[in-house]
């Protein structure tokens, strides 16, 4: 109609919204509190067997770095020595817990 104001399409989605939180705290349901970072959620795309089968050869690797560490060399030093990338050797270094001389 022409002429006539157009109502505002977000009034009506937060009007619809909230009729929808009313039925469900109508229906005696509770909101649950869901942790930082925690998800039900998981990739269709198959990552997650690669991821996994990646995590086991770090964690295959990690008891050797642990050792190298413990000497007191730098992680760009083990790299040298293991030929494997830096960014690698940091990262089974964080996901270990161990941490590697700092180069000064």
């Amino acid at each position: 109609m022409i002429g006539v104001p157009m109502p505002n399409p977000r009034d009506s989605i937060i009007t619809n919204l909230n009729q929808q939180l009313d039925q469900f705290f109508g229906a005696g349901n509770t909101v649950q509190l869901i942790a930082s970072g925690v998800s039900g959620e998981t990739s269709l795309s198959g990552a997650s067997g690669h991821s996994e089968r990646l995590r086991t050869e770090r964690d295959k690797l990690a008891p050797m770095l642990k050792a190298l560490a413990a000497t007191g060399i730098t992680s760009s030093a083990a790299a040298t020595q293991t030929r494997i990338r830096q960014k690698r050797i940091e990262l089974i270094a964080r996901e270990h817990g161990f941490k590697f001389a700092s180069s000064k």
